[in-house]
């Protein structure tokens, strides 16, 4: 059976329909997968050995220059690619417009399932598809791409937590010899961000118990945090600009990770690697790092976590002056998560059987 896959971005939701792909290949031997998904994430699909072929698409760049799309061949190249195979179903898994109209150019007579109005983030894709399916809202986001494809392929969905189906040994550094962390402080609200001075403290800390730490980055921003993360400390480092497989080996050969909401803590989940998340304004319960050895610490900041806004609101009492520094400890709701808490919580996670393996 061959499957044309619609999941085009983000990271996070890329790795989160991975542990469906598993499920299915487990349920119908032989099922192979052709997966678009957006050229930044490409590598990813790559990993599960359900997936046939790698189809990127470039939304997100063509937008800006629509003519230059057109006129290069780059758009009409990929909707022949969709047609060279004559596919027995094609899922959007995504259930966005974009998604949705990218299903238009299958073979024509090739069903296309995807999410019902109620089930899917933009209720007016559903009319895309010709077979459409229910998933509840209000559950971990792997969950519902788990539900999606056994309707979609009709077999009974397995029961306990899903499996990434991607091989960490396979992305191990055989040369590396001393044991590191990763801490993944990257991410794209400014409310998510674990204050810098908590990262210095809990890399301090961790120094101390002879831990060294590495810090990836991804963009101009987050090079420069890193490298003042690193500054004076002799057991962290900033790691060079790395790609996603790259990335990947890093976070493969690392005894765990801290990580504040990112789809590189996804990532670390899917390679089954120890993660500790933190969150402020968002909610772990939906779209936190899924997998065994994941731990999550949310903030009980009082009236506003999680807020889910990526902008902070709150403002300061006269006790919250008093007790903290306004200026280097924002957003409140984290200090709820200081580095004293989560260096403890860490050293359980690094001493859990799981993570000694």
């Amino acid at each position: 059976m061959r499957v044309l896959l619609i999941k085009t971005s983000s990271l996070g939701d890329v790795i989160h329909t991975l542990p469906a792909l598993t499920d299915a290949a487990r349920a119908i031997p032989g099922i192979q997968f052709d997966w678009v998904v957006e050229e930044g994430f490409a590598e990813i699909p790559a990993w599960h050995p359900a997936v046939a072929q790698v189809i990127p698409v470039a939304i997100r760049r063509w937008r800006k220059n629509l003519w230059q799309t057109l006129k290069s061949g780059e758009w009409g190249r990929f909707k022949r690619r969709l047609k060279e195979v004559d596919y027995d179903l094609v899922i959007d898994a995504q259930g966005l417009l974009k998604s949705a109209w990218l299903t238009r150019y299958a073979r024509r007579r090739t069903p296309i399932a995807g999410l019902d109005k109620e089930s899917a983030r933009e209720p007016a894709a559903s009319r895309f598809y010709n077979r459409t399916h229910p998933v509840a809202w209000g559950q971990h986001a792997v969950e519902r791409v788990r539900q999606l494809f056994a309707q979609a392929l009709d077999y009974p969905l397995p029961a306990g937590t899903g499996d990434y189906g991607v091989d960490r040994n396979r992305l191990l550094d055989e040369t590396e010899a001393e044991p590191y962390l990763v801490f993944l402080h990257g991410t794209t609200w400014v409310t998510k961000h674990w204050p810098e001075v908590y990262w210095r403290e809990l890399a301090q800390r961790m120094g101390e118990r002879g831990w060294s730490v590495r810090l990836p980055w991804g963009n101009e921003a987050e090079r420069q945090r890193a490298e003042r993360l690193a500054e004076g400390l002799e057991n962290a480092s900033v790691l060079p600009r790395l790609s996603l497989a790259g990335m990947a080996k890093v976070l493969a050969g690392a005894s765990a990770c801290v990580a504040v909401d990112t789809g590189l803590g996804h990532l670390a989940a899917a390679l089954d690697v120890p993660t500790l998340s933190l969150f402020g304004p968002t909610n772990p319960g939906l779209t936190g790092a899924y997998g065994r050895s994941q731990v999550h610490l949310a903030s009980d900041w009082p009236s506003c976590a999680p807020c889910l806004q990526k902008t902070c609101t709150y403002q300061p009492t006269a006790e919250d002056k008093r007790q903290f520094d306004l200026r280097h400890e924002q957003p409140l709701c984290f200090t709820r998560l200081n580095p004293q808490r989560v260096a403890t919580q860490l050293e359980a996670l690094l001493l859990a059987p799981e993570t000694l393996r």
